[in-house]
């Protein structure tokens, strides 16, 4: 006597109740078919997403903060997200735009006083300047800063949209951010300790470059910047902020910006603003990574200084300037990933 037939469910399934081979393979297949359309779907939002999980990371002690005064997650992103806008936004736009401005109004400046021959430079500057033909080579600066100029007017739509939308996201991860860690703990193929440490490592990486690169490199372009205003020097901002970004690479700093003026203006008969230049670039700007960086990031970052320096560039290279966090945070979710898998393959419970 026979057993009822079975039925299509059953049939479709092998014993035990599991999917056939086949449609495992085909399910992993259109998982990954549906990653990677989700990826290209997310990919010009890019930018706005890599700045909104960025500023959530950074703002959510302070969104925590808000929710206990005023008992509601809504109002209280709201508050933080404005908070967020006053402090990164307004002057990023602001220094960009005046950067600019100021890049081409110098440009321009050293232009029409070496048309008129009214620059007073040093004769091996002078002799220098003939052999590359300065003259030229500043024309076509200033021309190339007048174009950037125009490009970032004519771009500041598009900027703004992306500002507007990295501010829309991040209201969103504010709010909704344990509802997001709930839902990214049920996809992730990770142990409850192996996503703690992912997250935890996610935060830290975040933290350590944020703080410890830009922080750093501000203060330093920011007081190199001052001393240029303090002797006189011309475009402080600009070069501070150049001193500042010069300061984002390793083995390259504002020793670039600075030395090169001490060495002019000695040359030029001002020894005395040559030396304190030199002494406020050597002791203060020169010695405050080792002061402050430590303080800010630790061991955060757990990479040594050659893989941050590729994770940086490379990041910048391939996602434009959302890859300062994105390569760092990809080199460190890789780095976790593959410390769970060793700890696996050697039967322990994952990092702890």
């Amino acid at each position: 006597m026979t057993g009822p037939a079975p039925s299509s469910r059953q049939r479709a399934t092998e014993p035990g109740g599991t999917l056939p081979r086949a449609g495992v393979l085909a399910l992993a297949a259109g998982a990954i078919g549906g990653l990677v359309l989700c990826a290209l779907l997310a990919a010009p939002f890019a930018g706005a997403l890599t700045w909104a999980l960025t500023l959530a990371i950074l703002f959510t002690p302070l969104q925590r903060r808000l929710e206990r005064l005023v008992r509601h997650p809504g109002a209280a992103a709201i508050i933080t997200v404005g908070i967020a806008a006053i402090v990164v936004a307004a002057p990023a736009v602001l220094v960009i735009e005046r950067l600019v401005r100021e890049a081409a109004a110098s440009a321009a400046y050293v232009q029409q006083h070496l048309a008129a021959g009214t620059l007073a430079v040093p004769p091996q500057v002078d002799w220098l300047a003939r052999q590359i033909d300065l003259q030229a080579m500043i024309t076509r600066a200033s021309g190339l800063l007048s174009t950037v100029g125009a490009s970032f007017l004519r771009g500041s739509l598009a900027q703004a949209v992306e500002i507007v939308l990295t501010f829309y996201i991040l209201f969103f991860f504010l709010r909704d951010r344990a509802r997001a860690d709930a839902a990214l703990r049920a996809v992730l193929p990770l142990t409850g300790p192996e996503t703690d440490r992912l997250f935890s490592r996610t935060a830290d990486t975040v933290y350590a470059v944020i703080y410890g690169t830009v922080m750093v490199s501000t203060l330093q372009g920011l007081l190199g910047g001052l001393m240029f205003w303090g002797l006189g020097l011309a475009a402080p901002l600009l070069w501070g902020v150049v001193m500042g970004m010069l300061s984002l690479v390793p083995v390259l700093g504002a020793f670039i910006v600075w030395i090169p003026e001490a060495v002019l203006l000695a040359l030029n008969g001002h020894e005395e603003k040559a030396i304190i230049l030199s002494l406020w670039g050597a002791l203060v700007v020169g010695t405050i990574d080792n002061v402050v960086r430590p303080v800010l990031v630790g061991n955060r970052l757990q990479l040594h200084t050659v893989p941050s320096f590729i994770a940086i560039i490379g990041g910048l290279i391939l996602f434009g300037p959302p890859g300062f966090v994105l390569g760092p945070l990809i080199v460190s979710a890789t780095l976790v990933l593959f410390e769970a898998l060793r700890a696996r393959a050697e039967g322990g419970a994952g990092p702890s």
